[in-house]
């Protein structure tokens, strides 16, 4: 049986920290409009900030959907399944803001991410998510599969690309600056990177 938590804490967060990825789902307003759902991995690129909020680094990619829908409405879902061990499945419903390279929490923000250098990765914005529904569901569609290791291509991909190179590989992309339905995606060009300031979670 499912059930509902008031806050992320105890064994739902030691479950969530533990899952190598997650899935985050976002949507626009009008009827007609096209829904996202993502996969999300990277070892480090995800922490519970506290007992209501969780943040993940947003990277370099081929589209900003995510970031598009948060802007236009700030609705999202991010969910966690068990691959191994007891089935689970855990939802955090919840509003969602995209902290830009240029918002002067950026930097504390990053803080929370001692296992990521960003540099060689083409992070582009941090997702904060504040929860307003925590569920778990009982998972036994879920297959069982086994985590090898990270992909090791995305960071030699953007390894290569400094602030302007990597906002000028943006400018070349349809879905970036606005998403597939026309909604404003990721502000352009990039702001320089920030040194990173080191908080305790």
């Amino acid at each position: 049986m499912g059930k509902t938590y008031e806050r992320i804490d105890g064994r739902l967060r030691t479950f969530i920290e533990a899952q190598p990825m997650f899935f985050a789902a976002t949507a626009p307003l009008a009827d007609d409009g096209t829904i996202n759902l993502s996969p999300k991995g990277l070892q480090g690129s995800f922490v519970v900030l506290d007992e209501l909020r969780v943040a993940y680094l947003d990277f370099a990619g081929s589209n900003a959907e995510t970031i598009a829908h948060l802007r236009e409405n700030g609705r999202i879902t991010l969910m966690w399944c068990a691959f191994q061990g007891p089935p689970n499945i855990v939802r955090v419903h919840g509003a969602g803001e995209p902290v830009f390279r240029d918002d002067p929490r950026f930097a504390e923000l990053l803080g929370h991410f001692p296992g990521i250098d960003p540099t060689p990765h083409g992070l582009r914005a941090i997702i904060v998510v504040t929860a307003d529904l925590i569920r778990d569901t009982c998972g036994y569609g879920v297959p069982f599969m086994t985590y090898d290791e990270d992909r090791d291509l995305h960071g030699k991909r953007f390894s290569r690309e400094d602030d302007e190179s990597l906002s000028a590989y943006f400018a070349k992309k349809d879905h970036i600056a606005q998403s597939i339905d026309g909604l404003p995606g990721l502000p352009l060009p990039l702001p320089p990177g920030v040194p990173r300031t080191r908080t305790s979670v």
